[in-house]
């Protein structure tokens, strides 16, 4: 991993807090739940120990253009090879709804061809300076800071996950037709996890929010 030029980063929010997404794919600032609170991922700062969220497909000479969807604060990262084509969508959910969970959604669909991805969520709370458990259950890690100044966080995915020490991984792979979703936010109890089956209507909302906010 090497730093990227502050341009090769898009920024995606949900007013409370912001998100920087680069063009490899990888979430490398975030301060949760606000704009001013401590850092979850600090790659920007310290690659070596910031701390990112990053899907990279595995495609050999491949292109990368990153654009918005119309109107909106969605963010779309489009990897374009001659093997195969990848799209990884993020945003953070917006809509009228009171009691709106703090999320990060990524999803990530290949258009053309078979794709291999690897994924790696290796929070490292508050700068880096607070140390954190990871605990895995029915594919959702709850990374649980050393402190009570962070949030203890879940990354939900519709894919096989496991851990390895204080990270969450993965490496899948899709054909033309088929995605896989993650959800990164605060941790909730059983009852409050986010539901797969409502990506779609979430990716909805937050497209006409911010249409009728802009």
């Amino acid at each position: 991993m090497s730093y990227q030029p502050i341009e090769n980063y898009g920024a995606i929010g949900n007013m409370r807090s912001v998100a920087l997404v680069g063009m490899n794919g990888s979430i490398d600032f975030l301060c949760y739940p606000t704009a001013d609170s401590p850092t979850v991922f600090a790659a920007l700062l310290d690659e070596k120990r910031g701390g990112s969220f990053r899907i990279r497909p595995e495609l050999n000479h491949r292109k990368v253009r990153q654009q918005y969807l119309p109107e909106t604060n969605i963010l779309l990262t489009r990897f374009l090879a001659d093997d195969g084509v990848a799209e990884l969508t993020d945003y953070m959910p917006l809509s009228t709804a009171r009691n709106q969970p703090d999320e990060i959604i990524r999803r990530v669909a290949v258009v053309k061809g078979e794709v291999s991805f690897e994924m790696l969520c290796a929070p490292r709370f508050n700068y880096a300076k607070c140390t954190h458990t990871a605990r895995i259950e029915h594919n959702c890690v709850t990374f649980s800071p050393q402190t009570t100044e962070c949030p203890a966080m879940a990354l939900h995915a519709s894919i096989p996950i496991t851990t390895d020490g204080q990270n969450a991984s993965a490496k899948f792979m899709l054909r033309a037709g088929q995605q896989a979703t993650f959800i990164f936010g605060a941790a909730q109890r059983e009852e409050g996890r986010p539901e797969m089956a409502r990506v779609n209507e979430r990716f909805h909302e937050t497209a006409r929010f911010w249409k009728a906010w802009i």
